[in-house]
């Protein structure tokens, strides 16, 4: 074989080895972020209307979160956030209302403690989403019924089921940023 036809197949193994890397680094990108964000990858897609912005998003949205200082709750507070929850849980049955605005108030308070910022409803949505993923559904849908005047108490426990759900994920995850310091 000559040196001319060597080096033809060379280029050629480069070139579609090139084109492959092209065209299948967006679909893994794409499968990467699905797996990672779950069900909110759909849902920024959908509100996006577009996948490559909706990508682009979540993927600043991992940007931001590797930039936070998290850190897992210590074994103290963590019980007392169960025993703080407990006490609401029941205060439920006399005031369904005030109980789901203080399952709130403990959820945001969990989340400070973790190290995420306040910066308001949806930019904490947001940050929660790269590592609570499956949690920030039930934390939207709870926050959507607190934030209705006429919800039911059938509502309201939904609700505070919902809050249970996060606060639970809150509290039995370790940041990945802490894994790995440790």
């Amino acid at each position: 074989m000559s040196t001319g036809a060597i080096i033809a197949i060379i280029v050629l193994v480069v070139l579609v080895a090139a084109a492959a890397v092209f065209f299948l680094m967006p679909q893994m990108r794409s499968q990467r972020l699905r797996r990672k964000f779950g069900p909110e990858y759909d849902r920024v897609v959908s509100s996006n209307g577009d996948r490559r912005a909706a990508e682009k998003e979540l993927a600043d949205r991992e940007r931001r979160h590797a930039e936070f200082d998290l850190h897992p709750i210590p074994p103290e507070k963590h019980e007392k956030y169960r025993v703080e929850w407990t006490r609401i849980q029941e205060r439920f049955v006399e005031a369904p209302v005030e109980s789901v605005a203080q399952a709130e108030r403990l959820v945001n308070v969990v989340v400070a403690d973790l190290g995420y910022p306040s910066e308001g409803y949806d930019r904490q949505i947001a940050d929660l989403s790269v590592e609570h993923a499956n949690a920030v559904e039930h934390y939207r849908s709870a926050h959507d019924v607190r934030s209705q005047s006429d919800a039911t108490t059938d509502d309201l426990r939904k609700a505070m089921i919902s809050y249970r759900k996060v606060l639970d994920d809150l509290l039995e995850h370790r940041p990945r940023k802490a894994v790995q310091r440790a």
